[in-house]
Formats: C-alpha cells, sequence, structure tokens
C-alpha cells in the first residue's frame, strides 16, 4: 500500500521538478558513492596510521622500560652477588674498631658511587636492611618513613622484586620511577640492595610532548593482567584485573576510550588509553572538510539543474501556450523561436499543424452548413405527420358514419400508434404506455394476418409506472410473429417488479438456429430487410446499452421446433429519472 501511495505520489510531481530530482540523483549518487568510497579509504588510513603509530610507540617504550629494567636487575646482580661488596659488608658487621669500620664503610661507599655512576640509567640506590627496617649507603638523599610495604609491587620473582612505577624516594626527586629490591648474599643479616631508575627514564612515558601522547594515559599490568599502576582509577582502579586480560585482543573499546596494549618478553604489560574524541580529532577535521566540499559541491548541482529544467521547461511552455492558441483560430501566429534546433524544429510543426488543423475545422463548416441546407430542403418535401394523422383521423370519422367497423378499427389504431411512434426519439415513456402501443400493433397485425394467434399480456401493477426506452417491447413481439409463430400461435408478456426489472417473452413457434439468431442480431444487412413497424431487435440492444450501459442484460434461448424465449433484466429507478 505503501509502495503504491509512493507510485501515486510521483506521478502527481510535475517535469520540472522531475528533471531536477533526476539531474541532482544523477550527478549525487555517483558522487556519494565515491565519497563513501574516498571516506572509508581516508578512514582506514588514518586509523591504520594513528593505530600504527600507538602500537610502535608502545613497542618503543616497552623495549625501553625492558632495558632499563634488565640495567636494575643487571645492577642489583652485581650488588647483590658482587664478592668485594659483600666481604665489606661481612667484616662491616663483625669489625669492632670503629677506624676499620669507617674505613670499610667508605670503601662500600666508593664502590657503590663508581657502580651508579658509571650506569646512568640508575637513580637512588642504598642497602635496605628488612629486620630494622633501616637503609645505609644511599647515594642521594631518602625521603621520610621510607617503607616497601606501600610501594606498588609491578612483579615479583624468587631474587627480585620489581616496583613501580611510583613517586622516587630521592627528595630531590619528584618523577615517577621503576625501582627493583634483590636479597644480597651475606649470612649475618637479611639486607635487601634497593635502585631506583635514573632521573629521565620514564619520562618519555608518563610525561610525553606530542599532542597524541599528552591525551593519553597509561596502565601498567603485572603478569596476572591486574593492574600495578593507573593513571584513570575511575574507570580502571589499581590492583584490579584488566577487562580485556584474559584474551589476546591488542586493542579495543572501552567505554567511551580506545585501548592499545603491548606485552613484554616478561610478561607485564603497558596499555596505553585515548578518549575517542581525541583520537578522532584528526578524522573529524577531514569530516568538516569533505562535508564542506560536499555541501559547495550540493549547492553547484542545484543551480546547474534549475538551469538545465528552465532550458528543457522553457520549450515546453513554449509548446504549451502554442497547444492553447490551437482553440482560436483569431490569435495571430507566433513566430518566436527558442534557439535550440531541436524544439525549433518541433514549433514549427506544431505551428503548421495547428495551420492545416484550423483548414480543416473551415472546410468540415462549410460540409455541415451543405449538409443543413440540404435537411432543410428535404424537409420541404416531407409530408407533415401531423397532417397524416389529421387525414387518418377523418377517415375515422367517415368509416364510422358508413359503418364501416373494422376500417374505423383499424384507422384508430394505426393512429394512435403513429402517435405514440412520434415520441419515439423524444423523451422515454412508461410500462403502461409502452403495454398501449403494444396492444395496438397487436390490433393492426390481427386485421392483417390471416392466421390466429393469442398474445397473454401479465404485468405486475407495481411496475406500470416505471420508466423504460419506447419501443423495446414492440420489436420483440414483432420478431415472435415474423420469425416463428403460425397459425394458433401462442406469445407470453411476463414483467415482474423486484430488485430488478424482469421481462420475459416468450412464444410457441418454430424457433430459430444459432445461425439465424447470430444474422438476425449482428448483421447489418437485415437493416435493409425490416418489416413492419421497421425497428429491429439490435435496436433494442442498442437502445438498453444507451440507457442502462453494463446494468441491463438481454438473452435469447430458441430451439427448432419448441420457440424462443428472450429475456431481459432492467435496473429500477424508483424516480424521475427516465
Amino acid at each position: 500500500m505503501n509502495f503504491q501511495f509512493l507510485i501515486n505520489k510521483y506521478r502527481k510531481i510535475t517535469f520540472k521538478k522531475r528533471i531536477i530530482a533526476i539531474f541532482i540523483f544523477s550527478v549525487l549518487i555517483p558522487f556519494i558513492c565515491l565519497g563513501w568510497i574516498s571516506l572509508y579509504t581516508i578512514n582506514s588510513i588514518i586509523t591504520n596510521k594513528v593505530e600504527s603509530s600507538i602500537q610502535s610507540n608502545l613497542k618503543q617504550e616497552i623495549l625501553g622500560l625492558e632495558n632499563t629494567l634488565n640495567n636494575l636487575n643487571h645492577v642489583s646482580q652485581q650488588l647483590a652477588f658482587g664478592i668485594g661488596n659483600n666481604k665489606l659488608l661481612e667484616q662491616l658487621y663483625y669489625e669492632k674498631d670503629p677506624f676499620i669500620k669507617s674505613r670499610y664503610r667508605n670503601d662500600l661507599k666508593g664502590d657503590l658511587n663508581v657502580l651508579t655512576f658509571s650506569n646512568p640509567n640508575v637513580g637512588l640506590t642504598f642497602y635496605y636492611y628488612e629486620d630494622k627496617q633501616e637503609y645505609d649507603f644511599e647515594n642521594f638523599p631518602v625521603r621520610d618513613n621510607f617503607n616497601t610495604n606501600k610501594l606498588p609491587k609491578m612483579e615479583s620473582y624468587p631474587e627480585i622484586t620489581y616496583y613501580g612505577p611510583h613517586i622516587s624516594n630521592n627528595r630531590s626527586n619528584k618523577n615517577l620511577v621503576f625501582s627493583t629490591m634483590r636479597k644480597v648474599n651475606v649470612t649475618h643479616d637479611n639486607i635487601y640492595v634497593y635502585i631506583e631508575t635514573g632521573f629521565n627514564t620514564t619520562k618519555s612515558i608518563f610525561e610525553p610532548e606530542d599532542d597524541i601522547k599528552k591525551s593519553r594515559q597509561v596502565l601498567i599490568l603485572n603478569n596476572n593482567g591486574e593492574i600495578t599502576y593507573s593513571q584513570n582509577e575511575a574507570l580502571f582502579p589499581v590492583n584490579s584485573v584488566f577487562p580485556f586480560s584474559d584474551g589476546e585482543e591488542l586493542s579495543g573499546i572501552y567505554e567511551q576510550y580506545i585501548w592499545h596494549k603491548e606485552v613484554s618478553n616478561q610478561g607485564w604489560s603497558i596499555v596505553s588509553i585515548f578518549p575517542k574524541g581525541e583520537m578522532n580529532q584528526e578524522k573529524n577535521q577531514w569530516y568538516v572538510q569533505i562535508s564542506i566540499f560536499f555541501l559547495i559541491f550540493g549547492i553547484a548541482v542545484i543551480i546547474i539543474g534549475t538551469f538545465l529544467s528552465r532550458m528543457v521547461y522553457k520549450p515546453l511552455e513554449k509548446f504549451n501556450s502554442e497547444i492553447k492558441t490551437l482553440i482560436n483560430s483569431n490569435v495571430k501566429n507566433n513566430t518566436d523561436l527558442i534557439n535550440i534546433p531541436e524544439f525549433d524544429y518541433l514549433l514549427f510543426k506544431t505551428r503548421e499543424m495547428k495551420k492545416k488543423i484550423w483548414e480543416l475545422y473551415g472546410q468540415i463548416e462549410q460540409k455541415e452548413k451543405r449538409r443543413a441546407d440540404l435537411e432543410v430542403e428535404k424537409l420541404l418535401y416531407q409530408i407533415n405527420p401531423h397532417f397524416l394523422m389529421n387525414t387518418l383521423d377523418t377517415v375515422h370519422w367517415l368509416a364510422m358514419m358508413n359503418g364501416q367497423k373494422d376500417i374505423d378499427k383499424l384507422v384508430l389504431s394505426l393512429n394512435r400508434l403513429l402517435q405514440y411512434n412520434l415520441g419515439k426519439m423524444g423523451d422515454a415513456t412508461t410500462i403502461g404506455g409502452e403495454i398501449e402501443a403494444l396492444k395496438e400493433y397487436l390490433q393492426l397485425q390481427r386485421i392483417r394476418y390471416d392466421f390466429q394467434f393469442d398474445v397473454d399480456i401479465d404485468v405486475d401493477d407495481d411496475a406500470m409506472s416505471l420508466a423504460i426506452p419506447r419501443f423495446i417491447l414492440q420489436p420483440l413481439v414483432e420478431n415472435a410473429l415474423y420469425h416463428g409463430v403460425s397459425d394458433e400461435g401462442y406469445i407470453h408478456v411476463d414483467i415482474r417488479l423486484g430488485n430488478t426489472l424482469d421481462i420475459t417473452i416468450q412464444d410457441n413457434g418454430s424457433g430459430m438456429s444459432e445461425e439465424k439468431l447470430d444474422q438476425l442480431l449482428n448483421d447489418d444487412s437485415m437493416d435493409s430487410q425490416k418489416v413492419g413497424m421497421g425497428i429491429g431487435m439490435k435496436y433494442v440492444i442498442r437502445i438498453l446499452e444507451s440507457n442502462y450501459g453494463d446494468q441491463a442484460t438481454f438473452n435469447i434461448k430458441s430451439e427448432i421446433g419448441k420457440g424462443t424465449i428472450i429475456t431481459m433484466c432492467l435496473p429500477v429507478y424508483r424516480g424521475d429519472k427516465s
């Protein structure tokens, strides 16, 4: 139903609007397809470019951080398992002489300073006494209340533990650092070496300089996928499990953020999260540019389409004005041109056609005038019907005066029938009027024929006043007389009124074959052989079609030796309609 509604809507659109719409669609559809493909391509390029850049940066950061932690591991091994340092720690512990102890301490500090200065990626370093909760031999001032339990544990292994990122315990350094603790191989106490990364080691990760990195936030995951460090604790709280730690995906979308992950060889991970808006900033700029371009192009298409429609529609308006002048012969011939060869040629042909039409119209007017003159001339030679009727009336009175009853009856019936016949081409009659005319006709036929026949007319009283066309009964009864009924014949006319007016005319005559019926109804040559009143059955069919259209039915059933039945079913108009 909606599809049909759209079709009807389309049919009401003017030609001008159709031209503009077709032009706009024919231009915009390829452009939109090309724009969509370009948009998709550019979007893919930008997305891949950004994602590739992020993954590349993450790999570099992972590699740099791995090298830094490996360096911490290497330095911690030197301090924890170095024979010279461990020996000095043992001697320092058991030595009682203060002077020798001072010398041992100076030797240990010197070894630590050489080791730390030879490794620029190493920051704060000292020995930590776990049982005493004290530290010693620090190379930089240590913050108060140092406690390893407060440090965020990144990963723990049997011999070493990594922490971070966290604020450096160096009083002069407020940057984020990673740190490690390894147990020193001595026998007298639980001593650990604590080492932090240098000042600028983690700056590239946590304090980026480029615009893209500035909007990102970093998560550090341990080997179990737990978050050990988060720059967005509202969405990714520390010590919680990263939502995508179980899968193998390296990127995805979570809430309003886009995340990328890179896993180190040791199992821990760095995750970069970016707000969607920041990630799509470059895309949005490109979308705005292409939208402006589309808008400019669309306006240009509409202007060109309007110009094209005028170029086509203006000639059509010219044709319309020319066609309107076809009905007026007094309009002065127009010789204006459109200056488009094809349309000028059609315009010339239209004006030529107009000229020929008015020439033919003039010829038809002359012929009609001559025909009217001939009709008038013909009427001059015709006998006035009223004169004929008055003459027959005179014959009727003479027959009465002379006692000629048969002649009197014949002339009276003929006179009445002729009076009825005067309305043949005029207004309709009623069933009662039609029955009376049929009786007069039968009266004439009884006098004329030398055989006896009976006619039985059975009509509903309610149907007598119904309006019907003139002469639809008489031709059918006449057909029964001329083509079937013989001596002692019988004709039954039955008229019944219900929802429709049903008329049946039946005779017991000789009947007619199919060929005879077809010839009687369809052969025009039969018109030249009319008998009686000269009104054939074709007249009845035509008058029914003219008055009732498809609402009336007419059927003939005839069998050889049994007779003929004619039935008509007419619609009933219970008013003044005729």
